[in-house]
């Protein structure tokens, strides 16, 4: 019997609390603006193609659009062969399958833009020659055979994060950390329970991403219950709590590649 009161307690702070104050503060703030009056003009976070002639790879996350975002973020990705004048924009919208049959949309996008309102922040800026431009290939190829393009849940998966964590297991180079509160990079394609992490540099099992644990170098040891996930990061040292995010010293993980410039900004702490 106490095991189970341990646990429940547990539970209750871990997952429940961190949730409930995010969706009060959510809901607690101004949300009467139309959908098409929100911000997706550029947050000046991509470089101008004109400038940066280099083949470039960037990941960003931004907080979910409206009630949404109270709990997680949507995640996309960015890529620029060398010399190329625009970026091709790499991510799964739902609502894409009202008009078409998948919904992943590669497209020339605006790279950096605010995500209905909501400032994007930078996982991962990568920029180089032949290097990058071959990893772009891969992601361009990934992205055209992801196999859940037929399909989309808000929870648990497959969604936009699920989309963007297959693309980063299929290129370890990016060393990809997708933040905690990118519900749905737990939910695994063709029914696995058991892959890579994200980033590459460990493993996670997972059952139909309501379940699961991940343990890496990079994302250290994360605990997924009910499609939400807490953990602690053992360097830098920091929590991570569901809705709330990563709390703790910011995250600068350098990629050990040599050859490969990596530019992480980091998550913020909220």
């Amino acid at each position: 019997m106490r095991w189970f009161l341990k646990t429940v307690l547990f539970i209750l702070c871990v997952f429940i609390f961190p949730v409930g104050c995010k969706v009060a503060h959510h809901f607690s703030g101004n949300d009467n603006e139309a959908w098409w009056q929100l911000r997706r003009d550029s947050s000046g976070q991509a470089p101008d193609p004109a400038v940066e002639t280099q083949a470039v790879i960037q990941v960003y996350a931004a907080r979910a659009a409206r009630w949404r975002g109270a709990f997680g973020v949507h995640s996309w990705i960015v890529v620029k062969p060398s010399n190329a004048e625009r970026y091709t924009r790499l991510e799964v919208i739902g609502y894409a399958l009202r008009w078409s049959d998948t919904t992943v949309r590669i497209s020339q996008g605006r790279p950096d833009g605010w995500w209905f309102g909501n400032k994007p922040w930078l996982l991962r800026d990568l920029r180089g020659g032949e290097e990058i431009d071959a990893i772009i290939e891969r992601l361009l190829a990934a992205a055209t055979t992801y196999p859940q393009n037929d399909r989309y849940n808000v929870w648990p998966g497959p969604n936009s994060n699920t989309f963007i964590a297959e693309l980063g297991r299929l290129a370890p180079e990016l060393q990809l950390e997708l933040p905690v509160t990118a519900i749905g990079k737990d939910y695994l394609s063709n029914n696995r329970w058991v892959a890579s992490a994200p980033s590459g540099t460990g493993v996670q099992f997972s059952v139909n991403g309501l379940f699961g644990v991940l343990l890496a170098l990079d994302e250290g040891l994360e605990v997924n219950v009910a499609g939400l996930s807490a953990g602690v990061d053992l360097w830098p040292p920091a929590i991570k709590l569901p809705a709330v995010g990563r709390i703790g010293f910011e995250d600068r993980k350098k990629l050990t590649a040599p050859h490969l410039k990596s530019e992480p900004s980091g998550a913020p702490r909220s």
